[in-house]
């Protein structure tokens, strides 16, 4: 992966930790054991330090940067979707962060909250624990079930495991002209999407409403 000392600080990437060779990092930047950084992120601690704690994901396209005087924290089992921005920001255990959101200096995420897809996390917001936030600026829609936080759970651990299986056996190749005969395909996880999953009947008060995606 190409990693930049800055101002004498080299990036760290613990054992067990897989970061796409596509990746980049500059300086003060602390990959933990069992963390998944996708190709094309961009980590560039050259202002502050940007830490990610054990078993979070960053996936493909993100971008981590910060303010002066501000570290930016991805916390234990937290798991940021693909192209999503975090600047200056804390990113509590287990939350999550959707595709394309952007997350700015100041905001903390609580701790399994969920940013929804393209949301706009503003400076200094606070995300209560275990609440799902959208739009632009994001606001509270609801609380989280508990069976939406299982699916969280089950989803980071997926990309746990794909960490440890890009550590064994991803290798760079020349792709090939055709498919070979009997081509396999990838085993199949057993992880369905949010939508698809029954959701309970809507109270009159409305809870139940809104999902993670809206």
């Amino acid at each position: 992966m190409p990693a930049y000392r800055f101002q004498g600080l080299t990036p760290i990437v613990e054992p067990g930790a897989y970061v796409h060779p596509e990746a980049v990092l500059i300086g003060d930047v602390l990959v933990s054991a069992g963390c998944f950084v996708g190709p094309g992120a961009v980590l560039r601690g050259d202002i502050a330090r940007l830490v990610m704690l054990p078993g979070s994901n960053l996936q493909d396209l993100c971008i981590v940067h910060s303010f002066p005087g501000r570290e930016t924290t991805i916390g234990k089992d937290a798991h940021v979707g693909h192209g999503a921005v975090l600047h200056g920001c804390t990113v509590d255990q287990g939350a999550m962060i959707g595709i394309h959101a952007l997350v700015m200096d100041d905001a903390r995420i609580g701790e399994y909250a969920f940013v929804a897809a393209n949301a706009l996390v503003k400076a200094g917001t606070l995300v209560p624990p275990r609440t799902l936030v959208a739009g632009t600026p994001a606001k509270v829609v609801r609380p989280l079930r508990d069976d939406e936080i299982a699916w969280k759970v089950d989803g980071t651990r997926i990309y746990q495991s794909l960490a440890r299986q890009y550590l064994r056996s991803a290798t760079r190749v020349d792709p090939l002209p055709a498919p070979e005969p009997n081509r396999p395909s990838l085993p199949e996880i057993p992880h369905t999407p949010l939508h698809e999953r029954p959701r309970p009947t809507p109270s009159p008060s409305g809870e139940g409403r809104g999902g993670v995606g809206s």
